[in-house]
């Protein structure tokens, strides 16, 4: 067996091909713990601070354990970000607006992403994927596409449904452009004042304050006109 070189415990090229690094993911106790272990490190400290050595230490196990399921402490932090685009995912496309109000399924889909994107765990993503994009920028591209990427494509969908039932009409807008401009309605004061205020969350009230906002004027923009009591 091949022994791991020691400059590999702290500090591993930044110029490492992550497409090339995919882990396969493996059902055993201790690649799952590794990979638990790397969430928690990796989301307290941040990529730079981070080391093999403390994700080694969390999780209990081996050195050779850590590098038998990931080479290098760049293909751990790849796993990491992309497990937690796809939580963030999971929650959001539960809800569909088959037989549904449109004030209550743009309001559910509201609620759902705003409480993914304010949650800890996912504020620490951002803030990792901001600092960290320009030494990884193909990672920075893949948590756009499987996270506010794949958002947009969902909310998307969800506009189509709705248009399909007559309730909704956006003029020469595109649709994507519809779905862009919802989402970052919802997303962008909440997010930025939890970003720069991490140590006062806002209240639930407050929350549904910016979501009842934001579903009110996407409404009043682009529900059918003919349908509507103005």
């Amino acid at each position: 067996m091949k022994t791991s070189t020691p400059h590999t415990t702290t500090s591993e090229p930044a110029g490492t091909d992550l497409q090339s690094e995919r882990a396969v993911p493996i059902p055993s106790e201790k690649a799952r713990a590794v990979l638990a272990a790397a969430r928690v490190v990796f989301l307290a400290n941040g990529f730079s601070v981070a080391t093999t050595d403390m994700i080694q230490r969390a999780a209990g196990v081996s050195k050779s354990t850590v590098y038998a399921h990931y080479p290098n402490k760049e293909a751990l932090f790849k796993a990491v970000i992309e497990a937690e685009c796809r939580q963030f995912m999971a929650g959001v496309r539960e809800h569909k607006a088959a037989g549904r109000e449109i004030r209550r399924v743009l309001t559910d889909v509201a609620k759902t992403f705003l409480d993914l994107i304010l949650a800890p765990n996912i504020l620490a993503v951002y803030r990792i994927i901001v600092s960290e994009g320009p030494r990884f920028p193909e990672l920075a591209q893949r948590f756009y596409a499987e996270g506010p990427g794949a958002m947009n494509a969902f909310v998307t969908q969800t506009l189509e449904e709705l248009m399909a039932r007559g309730e909704l009409d956006f003029g020469g807008l595109g649709i994507d452009a519809a779905a862009t401009l919802f989402v970052n309605m919802v997303r962008g004061e909440p997010q930025m004042q939890c970003l720069t205020h991490p140590d006062s969350p806002p209240s639930s009230v407050q929350r549904d304050k910016w979501i009842q906002e934001a579903v009110t004027t996407f409404l009043r923009a682009f529900e059918k006109r003919a349908e509507v009591d103005r």
